[in-house]
């Protein structure tokens, strides 16, 4: 098991253990955590903005959802004004806003070499592969959307392929599709790993939600940090990204 002063050791990368990928994943956050809440802050203040500008409102649509009684689905979302062009635009956001994952692990891998990280960096995935970054957030979307259409929970056994998707695409910088092949290779090959890493990861990052609801700014983020930890456990530690 690694002691403590290992994660402060730059060429120390997890074992392809849960455990030790959690504890990794959670000594990294603590360096880079400000850099998530501001990724996270742009992401929201991106959807607010849409909202105020089709005229949705959210704050509405939940307050009518909770006059439906228990039943939500009986609800017609689609008849809330603005819901369908903001459901339409929000996605295209996400899809935009997706490179600031990237940036995130590009951060995480900064602090772990003990390097100092700048502002700028939380955008590298704007500068570098960025067409490819947002095909593979939609090819993933498609593929998680479908699988959390079916009951949810193939979702999460559908996940660990799509996992290490991002760390791919930065840090080998590849395409989409070489991403995707290379992120289901690795799962295939640490699958129970990845599966039970993901779902702690995943309760760990929603927890901002059950504690307060704004602290998910805070939590969300993090899972970001546990694809860049299970890449370095089941990949190896990372080469320096090549900036183009």
């Amino acid at each position: 098991m690694a002691q403590i002063t290992d994660f402060d050791k730059p060429d120390f990368v997890p074992e392809k253990k849960t455990s030790s990928i959690i504890n990794h994943s959670l000594a990294m956050y603590k360096g880079v955590a400000l850099y998530g809440i501001i990724a996270m802050l742009i992401y929201f203040a991106g959807s607010y903005l849409i909202q105020r500008l089709i005229g949705f409102d959210s704050v509405e649509m939940v307050d009518e959802m909770k006059n439906n009684g228990a039943d939500y689905s009986s609800f017609n979302y689609f008849a809330i004004p603005g819901f369908s062009m903001y459901l339409s635009l929000s996605g295209l956001f996400g899809l935009l806003a997706s490179p600031l994952y990237v940036g995130l692990i590009y951060i995480v891998d900064k602090y772990r070499r003990r390097e100092p990280a700048q502002f700028s960096d939380l955008f590298i995935g704007y500068r570098q592969n960025f067409i490819n970054i947002v095909i593979f957030t939609l090819i993933s979307g498609i593929i998680s959307g479908l699988a959390l259409f079916f009951c949810v929970i193939p979702f999460f056994f559908v996940y660990p392929f799509l996992m290490l998707g991002y760390p791919v695409l930065l840090f080998e910088n590849a395409s989409a599709t070489e991403a995707l092949k290379r992120s289901v290779n690795l799962a295939k090959e640490n699958y129970g790993t990845l599966l039970a890493t993901g779902f702690v990861g995943m309760l760990l990052s929603w927890i901002g939600i059950i504690l307060c609801g704004i602290g998910f700014v805070a939590t969300a983020p993090f899972f970001a940090v546990v694809m860049y930890s299970a890449y370095c456990a089941c990949a190896g530690r990372p080469v320096h990204p090549v900036q183009r």
